[in-house]
């Protein structure tokens, strides 16, 4: 006992020190050649905290002793051993740390690595969280607005994962951690110093500028600094986890570096996202619900959600609370509401499943939207609150278009039904008209803007939600001119978001780097694929590839754990080809819709099996949250998807990790499903004769 204490004395006794020290280890890596070990280049630490006293920092220093294994020797005697072992493994380096405990402590061991990279030569990489330095984010958000340097919880990332590219070295140097990621704690605070309730397999990853050059950073439990992000457009102050190792147990620690050759940023990705595909190799989910069974059981959407007392019919699926499902007062277009789109899908479905109910109430929707659906200028009335008499006066190109694209596939399957609609065809040929006055001279369609045509918001990060609809504007009506516009948008989406893989803005309620601008964006190229030939089809395939590796890095490659009590692990959420959605919002979701179907192509294209098994992966997994009588997901009606899924330490405004938003909108969750499980639309539309 009287050796316990003093070593728990010795703990206390040294002042608070935040110093990284140097251990051994990498002089270089190159992406086929063996690591060398040098003196300089790698530093750790350890934090220890005796409960109701601030932590104590120790720099370590590591003592080679033989086979690439290393003793960890602190200034002071600590209450734990330390060992490291450094293997080498086709040109990449296993770091495996093994922490032992002589007596009850709680910890926070942390490394830096420097890379040999002049911070301001680099650009960063923290698969779906940071992409360049974040300079799209306001302040309010994780980026280099704020700082330079970035620690955050590995459960923020699609992969756990840092990877830094030197423009002027062209090469890349990552850490990504390797565990069986199956543990998860509570904590009490959510800044400051918190000792979990108990065990987790979540520590932390980043960069930091240290004199100039970058270090990538990592270490276990996690910590965030200099800031956390909790909710959309809120930095807290940093957090740092401890987690108690009791006398006598140890745990162990995996991360794997590595550094490859990378042309530019949008190489680096690329060889990022295989490489983390390839390391954590995720598999389908295992679920019981068949294509079919999701059908059946979401169209019981469309069913009660269905609202007639307004001049426009609609599904109400905006702004619902997940605790009653109550239809509200708001009609919307398109994102988030998809009400055209989901009144196709329901006529369709209705016509194949003999559920008169169904085609009744999508064939009311288009019929009273084409009555009382538009602006003065013909433009739809993209958001209607009956209730409040409000309508929004200012239109995106994106609600604009997907309107026009659910439109235009509703009128293809009546006309194959032998059914013509003169009126709306005269509607969506007059919108489509208007959107070749709306084009700017570079290609790009202003993000927001009026009836008069005046320009509200003028980013260009929305402009691919157009090219889809030009696409089958043109296949349907047989005009070039929506050919031609729909190649000057992709003209634009080259110079401007491909070739500086700047992928922004494309969502509605932020300004930032984004899932849906780079999937919106693949598409778009897939699109014109579909309907040139030779080399002009080849360009845009490579185009639509090049995008398609910044959308999937938004996916998640694992399983975030989660801890016991909260909702989505105690259902047996598995997080694996969920994907998140921007920097300023920070959750999950299902949205997809047809990139599934670029994914198949461009793996035939490119005999790339990665792309359709991952596609296999998200649909799968996406699956999992269906609500049905004893399996309703914590939402209150059938069939309702869920929506703003928080895996993380970041909520929307309520419940926080584990659990949902209050509010949701599952009329875009289960447009989003329904086409990922209604494959081939696009070329069923473009490559009939």
């Amino acid at each position: 006992m009287k050796k316990n204490s003093m070593r728990k004395k010795s703990v206390l006794a040294i002042r608070p020190k935040r110093l990284f020290l140097v251990i051994a280890l990498l002089a270089a890596i190159t992406q086929v050649g063996a690591m060398n070990q040098g003196q300089e280049d790698i530093s750790a630490s350890i934090s220890l905290k005796v409960p109701g006293n601030d932590a104590q920092h120790y720099p370590l220093t590591f003592h080679a002793l033989s086979n690439g294994m290393y003793n960890a020797q602190p200034g002071e005697e600590l209450p734990l051993r330390i060992t490291r072992q450094v293997t080498e493994q086709e040109g990449k380096q296993r770091i495996t740390v093994v922490l032992k405990a002589l007596e009850d402590i709680y910890f926070n061991y942390g490394e830096q690595v420097k890379t040999a990279y002049k911070h301001a030569d680099c650009q960063f990489y923290m698969p779906g969280f940071w992409y360049h330095r974040n300079l799209r984010s306001p302040a309010e958000a994780p980026s280099f607005h704020t700082s330079d340097s970035w620690l955050v919880r590995e459960d923020r990332l699609s992969t756990p994962l840092t990877a830094a590219y030197s423009a002027a070295e062209k090469k890349s140097m990552s850490v990504i951690r390797i565990d069986a990621f199956d543990k998860e704690a509570l904590s009490t605070h959510k800044e400051g110093e918190v000792i979990l309730s108990g065990e987790t397999s979540i520590g932390y990853t980043g960069f930091e500028n240290v004199g100039g050059m970058t270090v990538l950073a990592y270490g276990f439990p996690y910590k965030e600094a200099p800031k956390t992000y909790i909710r959309k457009l809120t930095l807290a102050p940093a957090v740092e986890a401890y987690q108690l190792l009791r006398e006598g147990e140890s745990i162990t620690l995996v991360w794997e570096l590595s550094e490859r050759a990378a042309a530019d940023y949008s190489d680096c990705v690329e060889r990022t996202w295989e490489y983390s595909y390839d390391t954590n190799r995720p598999q389908p989910v295992e679920t019981p619900y068949s294509i079919d069974r999701m059908k059946a059981v979401m169209s019981n959407f469309f069913v009660e959600s269905y609202v007639d007392k307004t001049p426009t019919h609609y599904y109400s699926g905006v702004e619902l609370e997940t605790a009653t499902c109550a239809s509200t007062d708001v009609a919307e277009v398109g994102f988030v509401g998809r009400t055209l789109l989901n009144a196709f899908n329901a006529l369709e479905y209705g016509a194949q499943q003999n559920r008169p109910e169904l085609t009744r109430d999508a064939n009311h929707i288009f019929d009273t939207y084409l009555q009382y659906g538009f602006s003065p200028a013909g433009f739809f009335n993209e958001v209607v609150h009956y209730d409040r008499g409000f309508k929004e006066s200012r239109h995106s190109i994106r609600r604009q278009s997907e309107g026009v694209y659910a439109v235009l596939h509703y009128l293809n399957y009546e006309k194959q039904q032998k059914r013509k609609h003169p009126e709306w065809e005269k509607r969506i040929k007059n919108m489509l008209d208007s959107f070749l006055r709306l084009q700017n001279e570079d290609g790009s369609f202003p993000r927001k803007f009026k009836d008069d045509y005046s320009i509200v918001d003028a980013s260009g990060g929305s402009t691919p939600s157009a090219t889809l609809s030009l696409v089958l504007g043109y296949k349907y009506f047989n005009d070039k001119r929506y050919l031609a516009s729909a190649k000057r948008t992709v003209d634009y989406l080259e110079k401007e978001l491909i070739s500086k893989a700047d992928y922004f803005s494309s969502t509605l309620d932020s300004n930032c780097e984004d899932k849906e601008a780079s999937l919106y964006g693949a598409t778009a190229a897939y699109y014109l694929a579909l309907v040139t030939k030779g080399e002009e089809r080849a360009h845009y395939a490579r185009l639509a590839k090049k995008a398609a590796y910044f959308a999937l890095s938004w996916y998640y490659t694992w399983d975030v754990p989660f801890a016991p009590g909260q909702m989505l692990g105690d259902i047996g959420l598995k997080t694996r080809g969920w994907g998140n959605v921007s920097v300023e919002n920070n959750h999950i979701d299902v949205f997809i819709f047809e990139f599934a179907d670029v994914l198949h192509w461009l793996s035939t294209q490119y005999n790339e099996p990665r792309f359709a098994d991952f596609a296999e992966v998200i649909s799968t997994s996406m699956r999992q949250l269906l609500p049905y009588e004893g399996h309703m997901c914590g939402v209150a009606k059938v069939g309702y998807y869920p929506e703003v899924v928080q895996h993380t330490n970041w909520d929307y405004g309520r419940n926080g990790k584990g659990y949902y938003n209050n509010i949701f909108a599952p009329g875009w969750t289960v447009a989003s499903l329904w086409e990922l499980f209604t494959p081939g639309r696009a070329e069923q539309f473009l490559l009939k004769k």
